[in-house]
């Protein structure tokens, strides 16, 4: 898959997203390192569990650090859902 996001672009994102309704595959996500929480990450969600855990992948995988490496995340760790990105 092509990265959607580049080097210098800003996003958009609605941190009350989550609150009203689950995450669904596909949604682009900011979440919080589950192992650094003073990163926060930008992928895509490409799994929810019904416990509330998600699955996420970066767009580029040869160069994405993403649950590939570090597991599922809990809901509690996603900030928002991104709404609009700008180049």
């Amino acid at each position: 898959m092509v990265p959607i996001l580049k080097p210098g672009d800003e996003v958009l994102a609605d941190p009350f997203a989550y609150r009203r309704s689950h995450p669904q595959p596909g949604d682009i996500v900011i979440a919080r390192h589950p192992l650094r929480r003073d990163v926060y990450l930008i992928k895509r969600v490409s799994a929810v569990l019904d416990d509330g855990r998600c699955h996420l992948d970066g767009d580029n995988p040869a160069e994405s650090t993403d649950s590939r490496a570090f597991g599922m995340v809990a809901a509690e760790h996603l900030r928002g859902r991104v709404t609009s990105r700008f180049a």
